[in-house]
């Protein structure tokens, strides 16, 4: 037992005295996290603008994807992390850490799909890397440009085995400061870039939700962001697997910072926090419109009171009825007559708007009713239709007011309330659907009023939705 003994400490000793031998300083190991820059010639370096350039030559030939061939690299810098939960298996980076020099340098950006979660831990936010060009691909995935492997139509992920071989880390890490816009001024140029929205909020009907621990919340929260400057919304996307999914959006307003995107289906656009701090709501004043409610009505009316269903109206022209009022405040475009029996088909004659390809920054459409007398009956209610053809952050309202003088000049002065019980057909809605605004109830109020759909958006790609409206109804008792 002794001798056991014995060479147990001595074995004890032998490997403390192995293991101080092989400490060189007084730190005893810290590891050393400096890392060896990659050293790449000039002549190999190329820009964001002529891999983009190159992409986009390709698509307009045909070709949904492009294999670079050549041995060349790209610097740019990380904009996106993993840390929160609300990126999965991609980096986002951009080429510059600000927008300087925008006219011969523009800022953008690109996804860069990797078969790896925890990216965070090799690629920190603002770090520079270098990517390796030679056989990747430039293609799409989810509407935004991205960079990955060939697979022959389409962009498949780098794998394990060969990411740290394609994307180098420097020790640059740089302090990104993202581009401060409205969000009627994002374009695609913006997508997979760091942008900062100022004066937001969450939309007042939206208000107490978290992030994305809803009941109807499947892989993604999709909340309704609003500028208090335009109104102009933009949905902020929040994974249902992030850390912070079950937190409260704030209810205030303030700015909102993230990768501008598109939603996994390229239906509509979106803004990606990284966490829920990128959310700084500290104004506790918001800016929601004047609401008028009486809730609800029990039962329709038996007898009518105003009623179009738009059958006279001739297709792609605008809207012309008497007693009511087709206004363009904004814009060229204005409320038309519309009909399809396409997918998303019209109930036979409809009227609807569309901002796409009007080449207007901005473009808001009134469609007025006649008069409506509430003192000559009982028992007054309104009802309609809504459907849209993705709504891509336009918006569509209905109002009520009683002091409008019936001149377009007047339309603007007016007191117009938002009627807040109907329900208009939102952007996160079925495609090819028609949703009916409820029985809307209109009792409470008195005097004459006339009520208003309102169309808000713009001839950009990201804002030019179409709304369609039918099936208008006010009935009494």
């Amino acid at each position: 037992m002794k001798t056991i003994f014995n060479k147990t400490v001595y074995g004890i000793i032998g490997a403390l005295l192995l293991c101080l031998s092989c400490v060189q300083d007084d730190d005893f190991g810290v590891p050393n996290i400096n890392i060896e820059d990659p050293v790449i010639s000039t002549e190999k370096l190329t820009t964001f603008k002529a891999i983009t350039s190159l992409y986009e030559q390709a698509v307009n030939g045909g070709n949904p994807i492009v294999v670079i061939e050549d041995d060349i690299y790209i610097e740019g810098y990380v904009v996106s992390s993993d840390k929160g939960g609300n990126f999965f298996e991609e980096l986002i980076i951009q080429n510059k850490i600000d927008d300087s020099n925008p006219d011969n340098d523009p800022r953008l950006g690109f996804k860069v799909e990797i078969n790896v979660s925890s990216l965070s831990d090799t690629y920190q936010f603002g770090q520079k890397v270098v990517i390796k060009l030679q056989g990747l691909a430039i293609g799409e995935t989810s509407g935004v440009v991205a960079i990955g492997n060939d697979g022959g139509s389409s962009i498949n992920q780098i794998q394990a085995a060969e990411y740290r071989n394609v994307v180098f880390r420097t020790n640059d890490i740089a302090e990104m400061q993202p581009i401060v816009l409205n969000p009627e001024d994002l374009t695609e140029a913006h997508e997979n870039t760091l942008v900062q929205l100022n004066n937001m909020q969450l939309n007042r009907f939206e208000l107490g939700a978290t992030f994305a621990s809803e009941s109807f919340d499947e892989f993604d929260g999709l909340r309704l962001m609003e500028s208090c400057n335009s109104g102009v919304q933009i949905i902020m996307q929040t994974s249902t697997f992030s850390d912070f999914k079950t937190l409260l959006v704030p209810d205030g307003n303030g700015s909102v910072t993230g990768i501008y995107s598109r939603d996994f289906r390229d239906n509509f656009s979106v803004i990606l926090p990284k966490s829920a701090s990128d959310v700084n709501f500290e104004n506790t004043d918001r800016c929601d419109p004047l609401e008028f409610s009486c809730g609800l009505a029990s039962t329709i009316g038996s007898e009518n009171l105003l009623y179009e269903d738009f059958e006279p109206q001739r297709n792609n022209r605008p809207i012309e009825i008497d007693g009511w009022t087709n206004y363009i405040e904004a814009g060229t475009e204005a409320w038309e007559g519309y009909s399809s029996t396409s997918s998303n088909a019209s109930l036979g004659r409809s009227c609807r708007f569309q901002s796409a390809s009007s080449g207007d920054e901005s473009n808001i459409g009134w469609l007025i009713t006649p008069p409506i007398d509430l003192d000559a009956q009982d028992g007054e209610s309104l009802r309609f239709k809504t459907s849209n053809s993705l709504a891509d952050s336009s918006y569509m309202e209905v109002f009520y007011a009683d002091d409008w003088d019936g001149t377009e000049a007047g339309v603007t002065a007016a007191t117009w309330q938002i009627l807040s019980d109907a329900y208009v057909v939102k952007d996160s809605d079925s495609f090819a659907e028609w949703f009916s605004s409820g029985n809307v109830d209109l009792s409470c109020l008195s005097g004459t009023i006339h009520i208003a759909f309102k169309y808000t958006g713009s001839g950009q790609s990201t804002f030019d939705g179409v709304y369609e409206l039918d099936e208008i109804s006010v009935d009494y008792n």
